[in-house]
């Protein structure tokens, strides 16, 4: 039994259908370790013995380069093209095939991401990073089971991942196991105080339940960690408009308009919420103690919860 209340699923406020709100699109970036944090071994690790040899190796590990270029340039489609080759040359090479998959799903190639992920699982079982982004290409294709599946199969081999847990949040909120979702997310904080994204998702799960008081404490303090973000200034914007709180609102939607000019819904919204503001509304709310408060809550639930629990979540 989770040490929480247990909050029931409501219908969606109709306050979101008004503003963007994002859940979830966290940071995913290549990585050049595996899962249990050991360097990878590069593509030209074993000596070549031969002159040709060399070269076809430089020529190998080159190319593996190129497409780690390609990506963090955000050439999705080189980086695929490029991958696709190193893995013809080096299909024993983990590393590769999980590049490969990052690839095509920033590609849009959904499927082709999935299977990707499923050949670096075949050769290293125990590659949390596959586990992990192949259960974020399941929940875009809207299938949450299969991310579920994953997401599991991550926290048996790393039961500390906070990342694990904040995804585990996402696959039970978009199920509409809003409960399971909160715990998910309570306990991705409690491993990793400073998660912005489990702190913004969490508060988007409370927009949606009606609970906008509930939102603006870990929406205020993602902003305080991250104020440059547009999407967190949005999502606080959104909660403290649907309190009432229109001041403070139209202060966060302004927020995110000089963070990012061209976000449209942000300017929407603006216009919307000013002329309902009433300067007397920013001295109701302080939202550096909403913040402080949250951080205060994340250190009370880690005497709550364990810090590795006793099984697996029940799917």
């Amino acid at each position: 039994m989770s040490p929480f209340r247990r909050i029931p699923l409501l219908t969606l406020v109709t306050i979101t259908a008004a503003g963007a709100i994002a859940c979830g699109a966290d940071e995913v970036k290549p990585t050049t370790t595996t899962s249990a944090g050991a360097a990878t071994p590069r593509p030209d690790s074993i000596e070549p013995v031969t002159p040709a040899a060399r070269v076809t190796a430089a020529a190998v590990s080159a190319q593996y380069e190129d497409g780690e270029v390609a990506y963090r340039e955000g050439r999705y489609e080189d980086a695929t093209a490029i991958f696709s080759a190193y893995v013809g040359r080096r299909p024993d090479n983990a590393f590769g095939h999980y590049m490969l998959g990052l690839s095509a799903w920033k590609a849009g190639s959904l499927v082709d991401a999935v299977q990707s992920f499923d050949r670096a699982l075949a050769l290293d079982s125990t590659h949390v990073k596959s586990l992990l982004n192949s259960s974020r290409v399941y929940l875009e294709l809207h299938e949450p089971a299969q991310a579920l599946d994953r997401i599991h199969r991550a926290v048996a081999i790393d039961s500390a991942s906070g990342e694990a847990y904040r995804l585990l949040g996402r696959a039970f909120q978009v199920k509409g196991e809003a409960d399971s979702a909160i715990d998910a997310y309570r306990r991705a904080l409690v491993l990793d105080e400073r998660d912005v994204w489990a702190m913004n998702n969490l508060g988007l799960l409370y927009i949606d339940l009606g609970q906008a008081d509930e939102a603006i404490a870990p929406l205020a303090r993602a902003v305080e960690l991250r104020g440059n973000s547009p999407v967190f200034r949005n999502n606080l914007g959104i909660a403290l408009e649907g309190t009432g709180h229109y001041a403070l609102a139209r202060d966060a939607y302004e927020g995110v308009l000089e963070a990012d000019s061209t976000y449209v819904k942000a300017a929407v919204s603006l216009e919307r919420v000013r002329p309902l503001v009433q300067e007397s509304d920013s001295a109701r709310l302080d939202l550096g103690d909403a913040a402080a408060g949250f951080a205060m809550q994340i250190r009370m639930w880690g005497q709550e919860i364990p810090a590795v629990p006793d099984s697996v979540p029940a799917e």
